[in-house]
């Protein structure tokens, strides 16, 4: 895509190759959209490959938006945005592009006969259910061409609005395989407010799970992020993993906060602004790189297992009393000391 044919007020022409023709500039003046603008564009792919070296557990993704009205002030998609000459802070917050011909395009690049039909992910970038959903509706047309095709998929998301298509999830179940999974790292309501401000209400996106799982549909918690000081304590913990497990989730799985480049900036700044005195703690803590060590990591893993089998997530409520989490090992000795646990 090219940016050049698109003056904005107040704004220098930018240019930025992003596979299209044309940008069409929109804001709407209605409290849910104030401050937001929309960029639509008609792109040439929807289908995108992860990297051969990467991580991820899956291969094809789909992103009908860029930048995320979430706002999350420690969101690892941050980056991207500087390849649209966008910055990771406010533009990637504000300055939304959507793919008004996501539904169509999907549809016809998975009747290609050189698509395999691989399993699709949707929400590894930046949420398909964040407010600009609710206007452009692109998830639906989505939904029915993986329906339509049989395709698998799996929807990771912090949004409400996912239930607003749930007559195309269990329609897409009876023909393929569907994993959707909610987002919750903690449930502290007035450290949602800061950390997350553009989202639903933590319990709110439990209550997605209760309703998905009632309704038939298996959901999953990704318990992301943990965040080192605010939201790994025990009693913190717990409290969130009750929490699951109270909305049926099928499984829970915990991810502490990593910061890339762009995301790391940003964190770090809001933690000035917020938490002065944990800067030098977190400096401490990931030292020049976006991961927490292998220690912290793993004691906040086992720490939610035992956990999650406590209070029985994705398995009937055990009759006994919980036992005791917690436990000493060897293995957060290093986390201790810290001060982390």
């Amino acid at each position: 895509m090219r940016w050049d044919k698109l003056m904005l007020p107040d704004e220098p022409a930018q240019e930025a190759l992003f596979g299209v023709d044309d940008v069409i500039r929109r804001t709407f003046d209605t409290p849910e959209f104030r401050g937001l603008t929309f960029y639509e564009v008609r792109a040439q792919s929807i289908l995108n490959k992860v990297p051969g070296q990467s991580r991820m557990p899956f291969e094809w993704t789909v992103n009908p938006y860029r930048g995320c009205s979430h706002a999350c002030v420690y969101c690892f998609a941050r980056r991207t945005h500087e390849y649209l000459d966008l910055d990771a802070g406010l533009d990637f917050d504000s300055k939304i592009v959507v793919k008004i011909n996501a539904p169509e395009l999907l549809r016809r690049q998975l009747m290609s006969s050189r698509w395999a039909g691989s399993h699709i992910a949707m929400g590894t970038n930046v949420d398909p259910y964040q407010r600009v959903e609710g206007r452009y509706q692109l998830m639906p047309g989505i939904l029915e061409a993986l329906r339509d095709a049989r395709n698998p998929f799996s929807i990771l998301t912090k949004g409400t609005l996912v239930l607003r298509d749930l007559h195309l999830l269990r329609e897409a179940a009876k023909v393929t395989d569907v994993v959707v999974k909610v987002s919750v790292g903690f449930v502290d309501g007035a450290l949602w407010r800061r950390v997350e401000p553009g989202t639903p209400a933590p319990r709110a996106r439990l209550g997605v799970c209760r309703t998905l799982t009632d309704a038939g549909i298996g959901c999953g918690v990704l318990m992301a992020p943990v965040l080192p000081y605010l939201t790994d304590s025990v009693s913190q913990l717990e409290a969130t993993v009750s929490a699951i497990a109270e909305a049926g989730a099928s499984s829970v799985t915990p991810l502490v906060l990593h910061l890339r480049p762009g995301a790391r900036e940003w964190y770090l700044a809001w933690l000035e602004r917020e938490y002065p005195e944990l800067v030098a703690p977190y400096r401490e803590l990931y030292g020049r790189g976006a991961y927490a060590p292998k220690s912290y990591r793993q004691s906040i893993a086992a720490r939610v297992a035992a956990l999650a089998r406590r209070y029985g997530v994705g398995a009937k409520a055990s009759t006994q009393p919980p036992a005791p989490v917690g436990a000493r090992t060897a293995t957060n000795s290093r986390v201790e000391q810290l001060g982390l646990l």
